[in-house]
């Protein structure tokens, strides 16, 4: 765990996804992700949210050319890879403003809106009714 990398220089960009809010610091370096002081393999221990992480380097064949250092709050683990990846690309794109296109494409550049719909009264979800009993 190696929270002492200088991020003097870094670029800053901010990702959001369904509740959570992922504060990122991008810079030049060998390839470290850090995520609220440890290292993203601890952090996140599913395989996907692994790979959806590393996606926006392996788009642009830059796997080891970056450090990361990030803080995360809100929502589950999923919500804060999202958030991740999208502070990361808009991270990119301040940093090599020829990587917009490829990332755009991707469509890791653009803040996914969806979040729960809220629950309505006189219904047991969003829109599930009670069960119906006419007699």
């Amino acid at each position: 765990m190696e929270t002492d990398l200088n991020f003097k220089d870094s670029k800053y960009a901010t990702g959001k996804r369904k509740t959570s809010i992922a504060r990122i610091w991008l810079k030049k370096g060998t390839g470290k992700i850090i995520v609220n002081g440890k290292d993203y393999d601890s952090y996140f221990k599913r395989a996907n949210h692994k790979m959806q992480l590393l996606r926006p380097f392996e788009i642009l064949n830059q796997a080891t050319s970056y450090d990361v250092k990030c803080k995360v709050k809100g929502g589950g683990l999923t919500g804060q890879v999202g958030a991740m990846v999208h502070g990361i690309s808009k991270a990119l794109v301040m940093i090599d403003s020829e990587s917009k296109s490829t990332l755009k494409k991707e469509k890791l550049t653009t803040r996914d809106s969806r979040a729960v719909e809220r629950k309505k009264y006189g219904h047991r979800k969003a829109r599930r009714s009670f069960q119906f009993s006419k007699r």
